[in-house]
């Protein structure tokens, strides 16, 4: 017999799952405290507790006299900040397009357990895409989604929205880490139209809610037409002068 979880628990989960499946998205409000005690025949310590569950899990920005809203996913780096591929394409003034090259539901084995850094097996959506502008190739995308995370992907339309700004619009995350390195193009040299030993940047990208593992991905840029750049001052610039 299954335990039922104490009605606080109850609360969170139905609110998280919301947020998870993207009816609920980032800047959205949830339901004030009090429609909360009516919908759920509870105390506002109820509801409080529930909600303070959501804010210290990141999910959620507790405001008051506002009320409480999906949080919005942020990326802290220390120079650089690596933004959405298709939002950086169309700052550049170019045309974007996307283009699915594979999609498969997998079950979970110890190579993507070792990329995606989960604990234990479980269901995986495997993604491989490549983005252009302007028509000309412009990175190739390896993805895996943790399903357990991210159920909505199953039915999500990646040949419409690439994975990343889905992902960013649907899911709130808590963590992430990013890998640059420098490497020859490799298998994505076709999809990039360029020779295998072409230089290439390689972004590889984790990211968490928790310690639960929502999505691995490396993207291979063809290193002609993408740079990185970052501005910062000195601590010099940012602190008086000593003595």
């Amino acid at each position: 017999m299954t335990d039922t979880p104490p009605l606080y628990q109850a609360i969170r989960n139905a609110i998280e799952s919301r947020i998870m499946s993207g009816a609920l998205r980032p800047g959205d409000r949830i339901p004030f405290e009090h429609e909360l005690m009516a919908e759920y025949g509870c105390s506002r310590m109820t509801v409080n507790k529930a909600l303070s569950g959501l804010a210290s899990a990141g999910l959620i920005s507790r405001q008051r006299r506002r009320g409480s809203f999906v949080m919005r996913p942020r990326i802290h780096m220390a120079a650089l900040q690596i933004p959405d591929i298709r939002e950086e394409i169309e700052q550049r003034g170019q045309a974007y397009a996307l283009r699915l090259i594979g999609r498969t539901s997998l079950d979970a084995d110890a190579a993507s357990d070792a990329r995606l850094r989960l604990s234990s097996g479980g269901k995986l959506l495997s993604l491989q895409c490549l983005h252009l502008a302007d028509g000309r190739p412009y990175a190739v995308e390896d993805r895996l989604i943790n399903l357990a995370a991210v159920p909505a992907a199953r039915d999500a339309d990646f040949s419409v929205d690439p994975p990343g700004s889905w992902l960013l619009a649907h899911v709130p995350w808590t963590e992430a880490e990013h890998r640059i390195t420098a490497a020859a193009a490799g298998e994505a040299a076709a999809l990039l139209e360029v020779p295998a030993d072409k230089p290439c940047l390689v972004l590889e990208r984790w990211t968490w809610r928790e310690r639960e593992s929502i999505t691995y991905v490396r993207t291979v840029f063809h290193g002609d037409n993408f740079d990185l750049t970052a501005r910062f001052a000195s601590r010099a610039a940012r602190s008086p002068a000593a003595d």
